[in-house]
């Protein structure tokens, strides 16, 4: 059991990393606008800033996605899930999650590949920039794959005990639920 918990923490540790990272990378997109508009008023320019701010938001978006699916940010059909008997919602989370990560993982095995021949033919973005664009993309897959991961281990979860491990924020939660 040690091994599981050790487990347990290390996933734990990856999803909230990633979503640290996220937050890293909203903070470098403010600060990229914000030197973006001083370079402006200034009369000089800052080449490839809206490129680079695109970079980030991406990388942003990729890295909080399995942070959000934990703190319960994504939309769940949850008034489905609440009006079925616990072994019909237990069927449905089963798929559900098993859906998802079938999918997150094809999404992160051909994400690799666009990534690879990116890398290989040394693709540039066409701004100013003029930035490798495996670089980005490289983002884009391992946000893919720490989705992919979180999905299989809420499947995994959902199969073995019955419940998933969402923990829903009832701060960030609409009223109107």
């Amino acid at each position: 059991m040690g091994g599981l918990r050790l487990l347990r923490r290390g996933l734990d540790a990856l999803y909230l990393a990633a979503g640290v990272l996220a937050a890293i990378c909203l903070i470098a997109i403010l600060c990229l606008i914000v030197a973006q508009m001083v370079a402006r008023w200034t009369g000089m320019t800052f080449p490839g800033a809206s490129a680079y701010a695109g970079y980030a938001m991406g990388a942003a978006s990729f890295l909080a996605f399995a942070n959000a699916l934990n703190r319960g940010a994504h939309i769940r059909v949850s008034i489905l899930l609440n009006a079925v008997p616990k072994a019909f919602r237990r069927l449905l989370e089963v798929w559900c999650f098993g859906l998802g990560a079938a999918i997150a993982w094809y999404f992160t095995y051909y994400a690799y590949w666009f990534t690879y021949w990116s890398w290989k033919f040394n693709e540039v973005s066409q701004s100013q920039d003029a930035t490798a664009l495996w670089i980005p993309q490289s983002v884009m897959v391992i946000g893919g794959g720490i989705l992919a991961i979180a999905l299989t281990d809420h499947l995994i979860h959902v199969i073995l005990h019955g419940d998933h491990r969402i923990q829903r924020d009832l701060v960030d939660q609409s009223f109107g639920e």
